[in-house]
């Protein structure tokens, strides 16, 4: 049976705002036992090797939109954020740390419930003091809180920020992914295209050649040519009609991996059309290093995670010292319903404490190490982290760097074939060489036209590296509206 405060308790009433103001003094003076938060010393060199490719826009003040100018990309990442299923558990895990958060943050804040209660009970006679036996009732209402814990070595308070700084890194995460699933669409989207150019030219030459069969076939018939040149111009055919139904194929799987990356239908038609810098206008500079620090998500996320580890820190240090709660309750009680707010029904419960585990196995000594542990391998990560992104960069920019040379060779090539195959051709319809030249002619300069479109490709490909491995630009997650997207996005047959 609950009782009523016997009254030489109640004098205590009038100490009660002092007590409620020293806790306050005391929690404004609570230090954080946490470790002072150092930034680890950038484990790379200053500068990109040869200080490469400084000069462009930089990729902080640049959109996903103005970056990838055109408009059917543009409508294929739309659709991809927001339909990527990889995308959206990250958007989820951002909920549920923010939830984590919100949790762990209510720790710091007394928890205050209304309660009310009837108790009756029964005294049998032989128990009684009157020999009778007795019921009786007692009715209470009050506000109470909690067991609350009075924050002196902030402890709560390290692991509110611990889980802060979980929930930011969570956040950072998420736009991580949000940038490398634009880079992998464009990719696939280009990659796409690349088959799309060389199915083109592959199937220009299928036609050519189909055509230089049926000449030859007639010149067989007439006796003006052997059919040793006959089986070497149908090797020429197969030769083509092979490389394009591969190329089928090649696209055909790679439409399947855009629609897979989008997470949603995408019917792209055959395009014609040359694959070239129009895709991707904007050179954008490389800036320095420590420019990642701020510009790369996953850098960012791993520095919140080495954050939330120093803050674990501080708690597993407060767990040393002894923890004062606070339990009280203010309200009414009576033996009569009627009675519950008259005058002298005040009833109320103040009620501190204060623990320290003498022993514990060295639970808590362990504890510590392990939380120490998780901060060096924090720490370790964030190196590692920042190590991967230089490298990410000057992998891309050496690639560019390259690429665009090799471009400017296969161009040459190509040309160089071009007239190669002319003259082949010449000097055999002149009865100056065997057609084993125009067979070698043909064959390299399908090889050529083929190799300049795929270096064409792989450049492109390096700038969208870049633009990655640079951190992105201000992300967008707003997709295109229906007006705005190319109809040949949705609702068109694939070839």
């Amino acid at each position: 049976m609950n009782t009523i405060p016997p009254l030489h308790r109640m004098h205590r009433v009038t100490r009660l705002p002092v007590t409620v103001a020293t806790v306050a003094l005391l929690l404004a003076g609570c230090a954080s036992m946490a470790p002072p938060y150092e930034v680890p010393a950038l484990p790379v060199s200053a500068f990109y090797a040869n200080n490469a490719m400084q000069e462009g826009v930089s990729v902080a003040a640049i959109g996903w939109r103005e970056y990838f100018t055109d408009r059917q990309l543009q409508a294929v990442i739309a659709l991809a954020l927001d339909n990527n299923r990889d995308l959206r558990t990250a958007v989820l895990r951002v909920e549920e740390a923010r939830a984590i958060y919100g949790i762990q943050r209510s720790e710091q804040f007394p928890a205050i419930g209304a309660q009310a209660g009837l108790d009756r009970s029964r005294i049998p006679a032989d128990l009684s003091p009157t020999g009778k036996s007795l019921v009786g009732s007692q009715y209470q209402v009050a506000l109470g809180q909690a067991s609350w814990e009075i924050d002196f070595w902030a402890r709560v308070r390290n692991l509110k920020d611990a889980a802060l700084e979980n929930y930011l890194a969570t956040d950072a995460a998420r736009r991580a992914a949000a940038i490398g699933l634009v880079a992998q669409v464009a990719n696939s989207y280009l990659s796409l295209r690349e088959l799309d150019e060389r199915l083109v030219l592959a199937r220009r030459t299928i036609v050519s050649r189909a055509e230089s069969l049926r000449i030859f076939t007639r010149r067989v018939e007439v006796g003006s040519t052997s059919r040793l040149n006959l089986t070497q111009v149908q090797t020429l055919l197969t030769q083509a009609q092979a490389l394009g139904a591969q190329l089928e194929q090649l696209r055909a799987a790679q439409w399947h991996a855009l629609t897979l990356l989008v997470g949603a239908p995408v019917d792209l038609h055959l395009v014609p059309e040359h694959l070239d810098e129009q895709y991707l206008p904007v050179e954008l500079g490389a800036g320095l290093p420590s420019d990642l620090l701020i510009q790369r998500p996953d850098i960012v996320a791993a520095e919140h995670q080495l954050k939330a580890t120093n803050a674990n820190i501080g708690a597993a240090r407060a767990a040393f010292f002894p923890r004062v709660t606070l339990t009280s309750s203010l309200g009414t009680a009576s033996a009569e319903l009627d009675g519950l707010f008259a005058s002298g029904s005040l009833a109320w419960i103040f009620s501190p404490s204060i623990s320290l585990p003498i022993f514990d196995g060295d639970r808590r000594r362990n504890n510590l190490s392990l939380t120490e542990a998780r901060r060096d391998l924090a720490v370790a990560n964030y190196e590692k982290t920042v190590q991967s992104a230089f490298r990410d960069v000057a992998d891309a920019l050496s690639a560019r760097r390259w690429l665009t040379e090799q471009s400017t060779i296969v161009q040459t090539a190509l040309a160089v074939q071009t007239e190669r195959a002319r003259l082949s051709q010449l000097r055999y319809d002149n009865g100056a060489a065997a057609f084993l030249d125009v067979l070698d002619a043909q064959r390299d300069l399908l090889a050529a036209e083929q190799q300049v479109v795929q270096i064409r490709r792989a450049l492109l490909t390096s700038r969208v590296s870049l633009y990655a491995a640079l951190g992105g630009g201000s992300m967008n997650f707003v997709s295109l509206t229906a007006g705005d997207t190319p109809n040949s996005t949705r609702g068109t047959n694939s070839q």
